[in-house]
């Protein structure tokens, strides 16, 4: 009898998905851990002043010496949603299209199952697994808040960064698993979610300098963190626009997969 999908899903992907949740959560904590030697009045912080206005703003560095300012330039500006986007797209491009290759796609379909049920499974183990990496992260950061002097920020604003933190790596897998529905080969979903990555990564930092502001609007980067949650709380209207992304992404890819012929 075929077990349930989500659950097989998460049983498969058990050592990756610590992998990622575990990895990622150090990687975060490690960087946090270092804003004693970095904010305040310290002789970087005061170095990072004198970088030219428009190099500050593309790293979101105008204000490092904050301990906001330092998590959301670094840590949550950077390298987290750097490898939550990672996450994403190599999740999601396996979710359908590797299936599809590999040929474990028609054993699953063999069962009394629907595609738009299983895609639908395997992007649910993915949201799970955005989830956990979060939760993980803000788990970590509460540990260390008062050790790396990040008292500063209140443990609601950290949540809300956390949850726009899973949001975008959802957004991101989304868009994996629409396009490995869609297309089912693995290779190019991987490229074209890549590709799409970086370019909205750079959309997002640099719209302002280089004076075409409106196209940070493109970018799930300006959505995950242009509100500042760090200091601002929970910035609802960005999470319901990357929300209704991930669905619009994921559904036009199910209509695809419903419609064409599957690899044999």
């Amino acid at each position: 009898m075929l077990p349930d999908i989500y659950t097989r899903t998460l049983a498969d992907n058990r050592r990756a998905l610590a992998a990622w949740s575990i990895g990622t959560a150090a990687v975060g904590l490690m960087y946090a851990a270092f804003y004693p030697q970095v904010g305040g009045g310290s002789g970087l912080a005061e170095t990072v002043q004198n970088y030219p206005e428009a190099m500050r703003e593309a790293l979101r560095m105008e204000d490092i010496g904050s301990a906001a300012g330092y998590l959301g330039s670094t840590v949550f500006g950077l390298l987290l949603p750097l490898l939550v986007m990672a996450f994403g797209v190599t999740f999601g491009a396996r979710a359908v299209a590797g299936d599809e290759e590999t040929g474990y796609l028609d054993l699953l379909l063999a069962h009394p199952v629907g595609r738009t049920r299983l895609a639908v499974e395997r992007f649910a183990g993915l949201v799970t697994g955005a989830v956990a990496i979060a939760a993980l992260v803000f788990a970590g950061m509460l540990a260390i808040r008062s050790g790396a002097g990040l008292e500063s920020i209140g443990i609601a604003e950290l949540a809300a960064q956390c949850v726009q933190l899973a949001l975008l790596g959802i957004a991101f897998g989304a868009l994996a698993v629409g396009l490995g529905a869609a297309l089912g080969k693995r290779g190019p979903v991987l490229g074209i979610s890549v590709g799409i990555g970086v370019l909205t990564y750079i959309a997002g930092n640099l719209a302002g300098v280089i004076g075409v502001d409106w196209l940070k609007y493109l970018s799930p980067f300006h959505y995950y963190i242009g509100g500042e949650p760090l200091r601002n709380g929970m910035q609802w209207a960005d999470a319901a626009i990357l929300f209704a992304v991930s669905t619009a992404l994921v559904c036009l890819g199910f209509v695809r997969f419903n419609q064409r012929d599957l690899r044999s």
